[in-house]
């Protein structure tokens, strides 16, 4: 997938005022306009210029393709980094009417789809409801395994009253609900746009990640961690201590276990219902060589336990 330059697009500068940005879009709206246009291209490019006027003309998405694009050029090979956009805040107004499949993949990959927004485009209408808001937020994986509250920091932006993008921020107190998956939603009931004439207020949807966290992998509601483990231990069986996200267990380790032999600690997982496992994947670590006894030792079991690891 190739980066969209949406200020080349639309033939302005990067700091372009909102005035500047409309002014840009109608001009190339009345060049490449299917029903007027005899460009052979007009059809493609008046995509391209709805779908960089969709982006430019919204203060929220703006802000947040501003942060990215000052790292990408137009045509650049482009993969969204993994928590691109955690913390932005976005409404679901903003730029021409367009079907979903009139948006790139890029815009895709960046923004979902954007639907339309609640209320709008109805003519007379003094009463509307605000239209939502939408925003991706990083928890803790411990945060789920027993609930917690948090303070979130949510960034926007709006325009100045010459027209230019300037950032703004809110602070809200969110609860975690207990056993919330990777990628469910947090609705806040009118924590979104404020309603027109009187009407009530959009809602706020948070759409969970997990920050992460080295020592974690998560599948669905199953955790996966690695468990070292000393030769010895492998070798003989062992009760060993474990951490896992709800606090540190004693784990059995059976005798003859080799590396990477999974252990399933049945609902130890995310909570839910069911709820998750956690496996822990044995890594056997072996102590250093680093005096006398050990390489005494090392070579002691060289001698007598004739065994060759690539037998076979």
């Amino acid at each position: 997938m190739e980066f969209r330059d949406y200020y080349q697009s639309l033939g302005v500068a990067r700091g372009a005022s909102a005035d500047e940005i409309k002014k840009a879009y109608r001009k190339l709206a009345r060049k490449y306009h299917p029903d007027v246009s005899k460009e052979a291209d007009a059809e493609a490019r008046m995509r391209e210029v709805n779908e960089a006027y969709a982006v430019l003309s919204d203060p929220e998405k703006r802000a947040a393709y501003d942060e990215l694009g000052n790292r990408y050029g137009a045509g650049q090979d482009f993969q969204p980094p993994p928590d691109w956009g955690t913390g932005f805040e976005f409404s679901d107004r903003g730029g021409p009417e367009m079907h979903d499949e009139a948006f790139s993949d890029f815009f895709s990959s960046l923004f979902g789809h954007p639907g339309r927004a609640r209320g709008a485009g109805r003519a007379g209408v003094h009463r509307m409801r605000g239209s939502d808001h939408h925003a991706r937020i990083m928890i803790d994986l411990a945060d789920v395994y027993e609930g917690a509250t948090r303070a979130i920091t949510l960034r926007g932006a709006r325009l100045d009253d010459a027209g230019h993008v300037v950032a703004d921020e809110r602070v809200l107190n969110v609860r975690i609900p207990k056993g919330l998956a990777e990628g469910q939603q947090i609705r806040l009931a009118g924590q979104g746009a404020p309603g027109i004439g009187g009407g009530p207020a959009g809602d706020l949807y948070l759409e969970v990640q997990f920050r992460p966290d080295p020592r974690y992998r998560i599948q669905g509601r199953d955790v996966y961690a690695t468990l070292p483990v000393a030769p010895w231990e492998a070798a003989l069986g062992a009760t060993v201590e474990a951490p896992t996200p709800s606090g540190r267990v004693q784990v059995s380790v059976p005798a003859g276990s080799q590396a990477g032999r999974k252990l399933r600690l049945k609902g130890r997982g995310i909570p839910g219902d069911p709820p998750g496992s956690l496996y822990l994947e044995l890594a056997v670590v072996l102590p250093p060589a680093d005096s006398d006894k050990a390489r005494r030792l090392y070579e002691q079991m060289a001698r007598e336990l004739a065994f060759d690891p690539r037998r076979g």
